[in-house]
């Protein structure tokens, strides 16, 4: 089933959900703010998308420029720090089966659905 991890302050994730919905498929919302991820699902998260930790980081949040903007954190470290501030999560992230994507922009979703 296909998993959109979605914050529905944000326009991006917004449009990730209205693409989704109007594609008639069936798929789960996962509120992720409310729902934190768990270390083995972000883990996951960071392996279908095929990047590093780091570039699923929102690198222009306060909390992340106030607390670990110049320092040296590992991949587990970084993923600690999504789980501790989920705002750092990028989105929408999209799953599809073993496909991932980050829905930015919106259009590079229907490449999995």
């Amino acid at each position: 089933m296909i998993k959109i991890y979605h914050n529905n302050r944000c326009t991006k994730s917004r449009n990730g959900l209205a693409l989704l919905e109007a594609s008639g498929k069936e798929f789960e919302v996962i509120k992720y703010l409310e729902n934190v991820p768990t270390k083995a699902e972000l883990e996951n998260i960071v392996k279908l998308l095929k990047i590093k930790p780091i570039d699923l980081v929102r690198k222009n949040e306060a909390v992340w420029k106030s607390d670990f903007k110049d320092k040296h954190l590992n991949d587990n470290q970084i993923i600690e720090a999504m789980i501790n501030n989920p705002k750092l999560i990028e989105r929408p992230i999209v799953i599809n089966n073993d496909k991932a994507v980050i829905g930015r922009p919106t259009e590079i979703i229907e490449t999995i659905i």
